[in-house]
This record gives structure tokens, sequence and C-alpha cells, in this order.
């Protein structure tokens, strides 16, 4: 069957659902996935603490590892082939997952997992090949509030599933990847045409080499850096965000659940509905400096607040966070040729796993100092007050970065030029 023209609805509709699904799918195992790998660990909980936490550090390697790889290749073979390999890998690694007879083949799966995953990059990357420059920020924000969608609803139906069966959200995470993948074979048009294809290059291909991409184009230097001081902020909340909500208010599990729901919902509203309007009414640069300054005060805010309604204010103000890299992701695209579209999101993406790869032990270092050796300080919101010092030094970056305004054609790098 001949792929529908790249202009047509479906193309950034299947990307969409491709991120929503890959994101849902991921949400999906993360209530049972601790708890499995406790039960492989013999119940012993501590041991199932750090053995989890080392799947986290490898799935984050492999994203940072592989993602400059999948967007390289991209730009070589076309979007499609690397989008809809990730699909169908994503689906036989979760169904290795559901039979896994081992933590061995558990931690496997993870590998793989993180591996298949760096394709989200592509999606990116494909956005911006059907995208005017000027709509690409609206368009990312909305891959955002994909984000946003899957991990609001993937946790409910996994922790659903996972109470009859420990093994069963990986099935569901499986077919859904794989009935993608399906669907992708007949919808998805390539968006990419051979004539502004670029050859396949290791040096573009590694981390090392999409780093030397951020650094060689007039730019995107300083706006790669606002994005790992940003992403680094960012894994303060995932990584002690339960952990200080229950020390500090006593917060149950429910009320917990209800906290990053809100959190889920108010990401998903930003991304989707907010980020679009506010572009095309401040701009990229207004809407990049004002997400930073609103993630700035509601870590503040996180940081300080004395009782739970206080920190509950906060989640709005930080949820504006959400405009952040929607906006950097255009005014970086704005600057490479559409040859290189694919090594440009492998290497954001290998930011991101960089900082991944640092925030967890950072924080939980933070908190843990906070609550035991500086607890007559009082501040048990230490963590939060540290990635707010990293966002503060993020909009001062993004201030100086931008302070031209524009993102001028001059500034794009000629076709098959390298960097």
């Amino acid at each position: 069957m001949t792929p529908k023209s790249p202009g047509r609805p479906a193309a950034f509709a299947f990307v969409f659902v491709t991120v929503t699904l890959d994101m849902l799918a991921i949400g999906i195992i993360i209530p049972v996935l601790p708890k499995l790998v406790v039960a492989f660990a013999g119940g012993d909980a501590v041991q199932g603490a750090r053995i989890y936490g080392l799947f986290g550090t490898v799935w984050a390697l492999m994203q940072s590892l592989f993602s400059p790889l999948s967007g390289a290749l991209s730009d070589r073979i076309g979007r499609r082939p690397v989008i809809l390999m990730s699909n169908f890998g994503l689906g036989l690694d979760y169904v290795v997952m559901a039979l896994a007879p081992s933590l061995g083949w558990l931690f496997l799966g993870r590998v793989i997992s993180g591996i298949t995953a760096a394709s989200i990059s592509t999606a990116y990357a494909y956005v911006a090949d059907v995208t005017a420059p000027e709509a690409r920020a609206g368009r990312f924000g909305m891959l955002g509030a994909a984000f946003g969608l899957g991990f609001v609803v993937g946790p409910a139906l996994g922790g659903i599933a996972g109470g009859v069966d420990p093994r069963l959200p990986f099935w569901i995470a499986a077919a859904l990847s794989l009935l993608n993948g399906m669907y992708g074979l007949f919808v998805l048009p390539e968006s990419l045409p051979r004539e502004r294809r670029s050859a396949f290059s290791w040096r573009r291909a590694n981390p090392v080499g999409a780093l030397q991409l951020l650094r060689g184009v007039p730019g995107l230097g300083p706006l790669a850096v606002v994005n790992f001081l940003g992403y680094l902020g960012h894994a303060a909340l995932p990584a002690v965000g339960v952990l200080y909500m229950m020390y500090r208010y006593g917060f149950s599990e429910l009320a917990v659940g209800l906290a990053m729901a809100g959190v889920g919902v108010a990401s998903v509203v930003v991304q989707g509905a907010i980020t679009a309007p506010a572009v095309k009414r401040f701009g990229e640069r207004g809407t990049l400096v004002v997400g930073l300054a609103c993630a700035t005060l509601g870590l503040i805010i996180m940081g300080l607040a004395p009782t739970a309604p206080v920190f509950f204010l906060a989640i709005p103000v930080t949820a504006l966070w959400g405009l952040v890299t929607p906006s950097s992701q255009g005014l970086m695209s704005r600057r490479v040729s559409p040859q290189q579209q694919g090594a440009l999101q492998g290497a954001n993406a290998s930011v991101m796993g960089i900082a991944n790869l640092i925030g967890p032990g950072l924080f939980t270092l933070t908190f843990a100092f906070a609550i035991g050796t500086a607890r007559d300080l009082g501040l048990p919101g230490a963590p939060n007050l540290l990635a707010a010092a990293l966002t503060a030094l993020a909009l001062a970056v993004a201030l100086v970065a931008t302070r031209h305004g524009g993102s001028p054609a001059s500034a794009v790098t000629p076709a098959g030029g390298t960097p």
C-alpha cells in the first residue's frame, strides 16, 4: 500500500499516537516493575531497590548512547523505517520481559527497551520535517502532551492490570507497541525525501560526535546548555518527589497518586493547549523565558512550602515548565539544515540521557543529607531548591544566548555541510 503524503494530517497524527503509546507502554509497567525486581531478589526490598536503581541507570545510559545513532540513521535511510523498527522492537522487548524467567532476562529487557525507545528523537525529527519552522514549537508541545498523557493513564492502567497478574501490564504494553507498528505500516508516510538525506557517519552517530554538532553550529551550544540544566533540574521530581511528599507532609499513597496525576494533567494542558498560543503571542524566546521563570518559582515554592496546600499551589506554576522544551527545540531546529534534523534530535536526547544519569544520584544524596546530617537546618526541600538554582542558571544562559531574538536563515548549516 502506498503511504499517504506527509502533508496529510495522518502523518503527524500517527507520530503523536506513536509517542503516546510508547509513553503509555512505559507508564504501564511503572507500578509493577519494582515489585517484580524485588520478587526476583528474593523479597529483599533493600537489594531490590539497589537493582532497580541500576535498571534505571542502564536505561538512561542506553538512551544517551543510542539516540544519536537513531537520529543519524534516520537522516540516512529516512524517519519511517526507524520509527517502525522502534515500534516492533519495543513490542518484542515487552514480550521478553513478560516471559522473563530470571532477573538477568528482565535486565536484558530494560537494556533493549532503552535502545529501542531511543527513536523518540526520530519522532521529533519527523515533526520538524513536515512542519513549518514557525509552527514547530507548537507541534513539539503536542508531542510533550503525548508524553504527559502516557504517564497519566499508563500507571493507572498498569496498577489495575498488575492487580490481576504482575505480568499482564507487560503483555498490554507489547500489544500496544506491536499494533502501533502494524498501523504505521499502512498509514505512516516518509517525511524525508531522498534528495534531502545525508550520508551516514559514525562520527555523528555517537554521543561525542552528537555533542560536536551542538558545539559546531552557531547558537546550538548555549541552547544545549539550557536544555541540560533544565533536564538536570527536572530529575529532582521523579528522584525524590514521592519521598519528599511522604516525609514532609505525611502523604499517603493515595495523596501521592493524586499529586502525581495533577502534575501529569497540568503538563498535558500546558503542552497541548498553551504552548502554541504562547509561542504565537510571545515568540519562542519569550515562551522559553517564561517557562524557565515559572519552573524556578514553582520549585522554590515546593522546596519551602510549610504545608500541603501551599505545596499543591506550586503544581500549576511548575507545570508551565512544559513550555521550555518545545520552545528551545523550535529555536534549535531552525539552526540546522533538513539533513541534520535527525542528528540534532539525537543529540538533544543524548543530552537528556546524560542529565538523567547524573540527576537521580545528585538529588537523592542531597535529600539524604538534608534530612540527616543537615536536619537542623530545617530544609527537607533542599533538592527542589537545588533544582531551582539549576533552572535559574538555565534562565540566565537562555537570556544571553537568545538576546538577539531571531534564528536567522544564515544560521542554518548549508545542505550537506558538516558542522
